[in-house]
């Protein structure tokens, strides 16, 4: 026993050496060195401030803003500690409910709209953090983003254009916009 015990301890600290330390310093430097940005958590700086990251959505809630996708993480709406969906089925009275107070609160924000909402403003995705929406969903807000901030609506529609997204290799999910950027991008307009 004692002669399989030395060489199962030996290999045991080698391999927690191995996958534990030296794994993950080369791939973590092979990232910084190849893949700066994505490494660092693809973060967006304003005037040398971070402001957020392009993968990580956040709650904008002033009528000035696009709005996002809703969040279900918590215990807070876009908490990257705890990614997670609602795990709510689409008969369960909990989710019908919380649709129905997100759409009477983007009806509320722009009483003149009746177009009929898009899903992803009303709905949170899995991870509860996606930082897009649809074209769709941003062209519902239009106007009243156009209104609020006193541009005009082709000014806003143009960046709206900028900003879209396609989808990825031409063919994988569709076109989006980033919430942030297209709001950073208001602000700069000001």
């Amino acid at each position: 026993m004692k002669n399989l015990l030395r060489p199962a301890l030996v290999l045991l600290v080698l391999f927690s050496a191995l996958t534990g330390l030296v794994y993950p310093l080369l791939v973590t430097g092979v990232a910084q060195a190849a893949f700066p940005l994505q490494a660092a958590g693809n973060l967006i700086e304003r005037d040398g401030v971070v402001v957020g990251s392009k993968l990580i959505g956040q709650n904008f809630s002033a009528p000035i803003h696009f709005w996002g996708r809703p969040s279900a993480t918590s215990p807070m709406p876009y908490n990257a500690a705890s990614s997670s969906g609602s795990n709510q089925g689409p008969l369960n009275p909990a989710l019908a409910q919380a649709v129905q107070e997100r759409i009477a609160a983007l009806r509320a924000a722009d009483p003149g709209n009746l177009q009929p909402v898009p899903s992803d403003l009303v709905t949170a995705s899995s991870s509860g953090l996606d930082p897009h929406i649809s074209v769709a969903a941003a062209q519902y807000q239009v106007v009243r983003v156009a209104r609020e901030r006193h541009l005009p609506l082709a000014q806003v529609q143009t960046l709206i254009e900028t900003h879209t997204e396609a989808r990825d290799l031409a063919v994988l999910g569709e076109a989006r916009i980033n919430v942030l950027k297209l709001n950073l991008a208001l602000d700069a307009q000001r």
